[in-house]
């Protein structure tokens, strides 16, 4: 199994990054990457990383956020932007695997810590008033250049240079993309949307919205 090339690690502060009706927005989206050779990486968060608003971003689900430079480059070229590694509040942004590949379930194996894909991002408001441009979450959201989160299984020091080993691909198979895909745009059959909903790594909010598709009782 190929590793997770990774072209860097982020981390962040909240910080205002804009408003919304007057009010400042505060956001730990602008990340920068890592000089250091190793964090911590506990079950919540990368040494040096916070979230702003615990109530949606964060948590042992969402622990760490990787997005690949593939996307990065593309969406340079489309918005015009000098667009690198963190431009969109990932932890780790990654090369050579891409969301109809990554698969929920599938286990990292990053230095001492060992991680496990939870789920796509679905983004918000913030991610618009960061990049500066409304239409973003939308665009994002139709390509379906979505990243993954990751849980934290086992928390210990990893290291800022990669690689990442793929230490256990989910045996259900379901990708990022199709989960994504399942619950934004309601694709897929009714038996995969089963397999989704009844999927014991996919975080519960998502199991959830997907059952309620197939008026399925979520585990």
């Amino acid at each position: 199994m190929r590793p997770v090339t990774l072209v860097s690690v982020n981390v962040g502060q909240p910080a205002v990054i804009g408003s919304v009706r007057g009010r400042p927005l505060t956001s730990a989206i602008g990340k920068q990457p890592v000089a250091a050779g190793s964090l911590y990486l506990d079950a919540l968060n990368l040494e040096g990383d916070r979230q702003a608003d615990l109530s949606v971003h964060g948590g042992p689900d969402k622990a760490v956020y990787a997005y690949p430079s593939e996307h990065i480059r593309a969406w340079a070229a489309e918005l015009g932007q000098d667009l690198g590694p963190a431009s969109f509040g990932e932890n780790l942004t990654t090369l050579d695997w891409l969301e109809g590949e990554v698969c929920i379930g599938d286990v990292w194996a990053w230095g001492e810590a060992r991680l496990q894909v939870s789920q796509p991002r679905q983004p918000c408001i913030k991610l618009a008033t960061y990049r500066r441009r409304a239409d973003l979450p939308k665009q994002f959201v139709a390509k379906g250049w979505t990243g993954w989160y990751l849980r934290v299984l086992r928390p210990g020091r990893v290291p800022v240079a990669g690689p990442i080993e793929v230490a256990q691909c989910d045996p259900a198979g379901v990708s990022v993309l199709a989960v994504h895909r399942a619950r934004l745009f309601g694709e897929g059959d009714p038996h995969q949307l089963a397999r989704m909903a009844q999927h014991p790594a996919l975080t519960r909010t998502w199991r959830e919205e997907i059952a309620r598709q197939i008026r399925l009782p979520a585990t």
